[in-house]
């Protein structure tokens, strides 16, 4: 039972670990990443399609991203949708492919992007206490229930103080690399 609950803890706080390296996948670093719009949604005969399943997406330059749409047809739609993402981000249309250039980030933009970078972060940390929380709770409702022992509900405890300290080492490590990688110019 309290394997079990450690089991589905990890995995909670794995995904949560896993959606910051996703969310920060797509913080513009200066440098020109497919990820930056990858996620974007265009609206592709009146359904909303992520722009990744319309185009084949690539960075041929360090401050270009250029796409490529399977249909020639929906390039208008395509340019349209990245405009409407309000990226801050300019695509020219020259009829065949989608050009997205990328400005360079001044300092100031810099540091404002590691600040988000670290509230992301933050987050995340709030996120795992919170599953932390629950998942103490819980062994606590076993130990009263008489499913677990006193014993039993100390090495639960030690292992899931084990498991949130190496995920938030994780997430710390991601940021800071994130943030190295923004600092960069």
């Amino acid at each position: 039972m309290l394997k079990e609950l450690l089991r589905e803890t990890a995995g909670r706080m794995q995904k949560t670990v896993e959606s910051l390296e996703k969310g920060l996948r797509s913080v513009r670093t200066g440098r020109a990443t497919p990820a930056l719009v990858e996620g974007v949604m265009v609206d592709y005969y009146g359904a909303a399609t992520p722009l990744q399943q319309l185009a084949v997406i690539s960075a041929p330059e360090p401050h270009l991203i250029l796409i490529r749409p399977y249909d020639a047809g929906s390039l208008v739609t395509l340019e349209k949708g990245i405009l409407a993402a309000n990226l801050g981000l300019t695509p020219h249309n020259d009829g065949r492919v989608i050009r997205i250039p990328i400005p360079r980030l001044t300092e100031e933009r810099r540091r404002e992007l590691t600040k988000v970078v670290s509230r992301r972060v933050e987050e995340s940390k709030i996120a795992l206490r919170n599953i932390r929380r629950d998942s103490l709770a819980d062994m606590r409702d076993f130990e009263s229930e008489k499913l677990i022992t006193e014993d039993e509900l100390a090495q639960g405890k030690d292992k899931l103080q084990d498991l949130i300290d190496r995920l938030t080492d994780k997430a710390v490590v991601v940021a800071e690399r994130k943030k190295r990688e923004i600092m960069e110019v």
